[in-house]
């Protein structure tokens, strides 16, 4: 076989990116890519790196996404050129808002090919410019070489590169990889010696005062260090339930009552803010008023700044000094009243037991109606949030149902992703299989269960089909089928729109048989009605892809 430059190019750049700490590679087919698909299929059969094959761009690009939010380490998305391309944009503003680390890797026509007409050629140097942190339009193999490239761009997605925008903020990079025919030929050695991904150093933090009165307000994917923070400081610890730190001590159910009263929320005189807040409007509120200082712990690719005076900061701490506890008491008593018991009663053991053929018989009624009893959106996100544990994980999809989730499950300690960079319905299922095969790697045990409505299922679809060659990762896409997008019903739309037009151009209504796409795909398939049905079906030892359709009422 000929050799290639485009091959010895593609050879060169996966082992360096290897030895930066890549190790998985998601990648759609097509023939300008082709140096790349093969050079990664080598080093997956060599067992050097993990090669997750998708048809579908959109569906790789939250794939790779997927695998970054689990690992923290950059995962590459490997495309051909022209629309290709273009698919992988939902994925980056998600990767970018979110400071997701993602490599993009887009194989290209070569200069001379560029604005004359040519096949599959568009103009993809900067096409991601406003959303990455670094953009490379590399010299094609033979005028130039890709060495150096890999080890910069990981760099600047971990953001820990000296050009770094902003220090310790991660973020997707653009590699445009341009070559010439021939597009791949004879692999040559493969010298590859994997290494660990750099890791920003830790911030100096900002030591605040006690003195103000203060909550710490965790929105997605701010982690343990809301929770550490309020347990230290003894601060009440506002945590959506996307947040990764609704637990501990200091947490406040009911929130979003509480802060709109005002012996409450009203004399709120500082946020400490972790993470991306999104799930309500009276968080929202808060960070907006111009007489509350709001810190923000910095993530993504934009300062939070609802209220044009926030500072942001890369860690924050609290200075020594006795703690506010009437300001604390006031808050965990009244959040201890908010609390939500959605567990069913326990059976009267003495009526079920009771000579007396009437109570013996209302109680048995009692206990047949705790069976049959229907579910509804608050039992369907408290039976998921019971069954999923620390090995597990845990993702919501954008649907009302991380809102109902939000507003009535309790604290606890587990893993929980969410696309709340930019809070879109796409690539729910594509970003949990992702976290699903990284968290599972090695042999990990636990299920990732994502939890999400029928129009978020029905926007990625496409999600559904894995290659028959890859290892099926354990996963449980559980959809809320109410038959449409009722979010809208807490939207002014709701009450200003004609009825006719909300339900055409905003519910969008659909027939879509959930157990007839299972097949299609190769999923088990299961339509649960009661609670009793549906926590056998999470928690039955069944390995695969299983696919747990809950029916709703508008």
């Amino acid at each position: 076989m000929t050799t290639s430059p485009a091959t010895d190019a593609a050879v060169s750049l996966l082992a360096e990116l290897l030895a930066n700490g890549v190790r998985d590679v998601v990648l759609s087919p097509g023939s300008r890519s082709q140096a790349l698909a093969l050079a990664a299929a080598r080093l997956a059969d060599d067992g050097a790196l993990r090669l997750h094959v998708r048809i579908d761009e959109r569906v790789a690009g939250f794939t790779a996404l997927g695998i970054a939010r689990e690992t923290g380490v950059p995962a590459a998305v490997v495309c051909t050129s022209g629309t290709a391309v273009a698919n992988l944009l939902p994925a980056t503003m998600e990767a970018f808002h979110a400071g997701v680390p993602l490599l993009l890797l887009t194989a290209d026509r070569p200069p001379e090919l560029r604005g004359v007409g040519a096949n599959q050629a568009t103009i993809q140097p900067g096409l991601f410019d406003p959303w990455v942190r670094a953009a490379v339009d590399a010299p094609v193999p033979g005028d130039g070489d890709w060495r150096g490239l890999a080890a910069a761009a990981v760099a600047a997605a971990m953001g820990v590169a000296d050009t770094a925008v902003v220090p310790g903020v991660a973020g997707p990079v653009h590699l445009n990889l341009p070559s010439r025919e021939p597009l791949s030929g004879a692999l040559s050695a493969l010298d590859v010696h994997p290494g660990d991904a750099p890791v920003a150093s830790a911030p100096d933090p900002v030591v605040l005062p006690r003195g103000p009165r203060t909550v710490v307000l965790a929105g997605a994917d701010a982690g343990s260090p809301a929770e550490e923070l309020a347990h230290a400081a003894d601060w009440p610890l506002i945590a959506e339930v996307v947040s990764g730190a609704r637990f501990g001590r200091r947490l406040v159910h009911g929130y979003r009552r509480l802060l709109s009263r005002d012996d409450l929320g009203g004399r709120i005189e500082r946020v400490v803010v972790f993470g991306h807040p999104t799930l309500s409007r009276e968080a929202a509120r808060l960070l907006s008023r111009q007489d509350v200082e709001v810190v923000a712990v910095r993530r993504g690719g934009e300062e939070l700044d609802l209220n044009g005076r926030s500072r942001a900061v890369a860690a924050v701490a609290v200075a020594p000094g006795e703690p506010d506890r009437e300001w604390l008491g006031q808050w965990m008593r009244a959040s201890a009243a908010e609390a939500v018991d959605l567990s069913e009663h326990a059976p009267d053991a003495e009526a079920l037991a009771s000579t007396d053929f009437a109570a013996r018989r209302e109680a048995v009624r009692a206990e047949l109606d705790a069976v049959r009893r229907p579910l509804d959106r608050e039992r369907l996100v408290d039976a998921v949030w019971r069954a999923t544990w620390p090995h597990d994980r845990l993702v919501f999809g954008s649907s009302r149902l991380v809102r109902v989730a939000d507003e009535v499950l309790g604290g606890k300690k587990v893993p929980v992703h969410a696309n709340r960079g930019l809070a879109g319905i796409d690539g729910t299922i594509a970003t949990a299989t992702g976290i699903a095969v990284a968290s599972q790697a090695a042999g990990a045990p636990g299920v990732t269960r994502v939890l999400l409505g029928d129009l978020a299922f029905l926007h990625d679809v496409g999600a559904l089909l894995l290659p028959s060659g890859e290892q099926e990762p354990r996963l449980q896409v559980i959809v809320g089928n109410d038959g449409g997008g009722t979010i809208f019903d807490g939207l002014e739309v709701a009450s200003s729109a004609p009825a006719a037009h909300l339900d055409r151009v905003f519910y969008t209504p659909h027939g879509v048989r959930l157990e007839h796409l299972a097949l299609a795909y190769g999923w088990e398939y299961q339509r649960v009605t009661t609670r009793t049905a549906l926590d056998q079906a999470l928690t039955s030892p069944r390995g695969g892809r299983q696919l747990i359709e809950v029916p709703l009422a508008r």
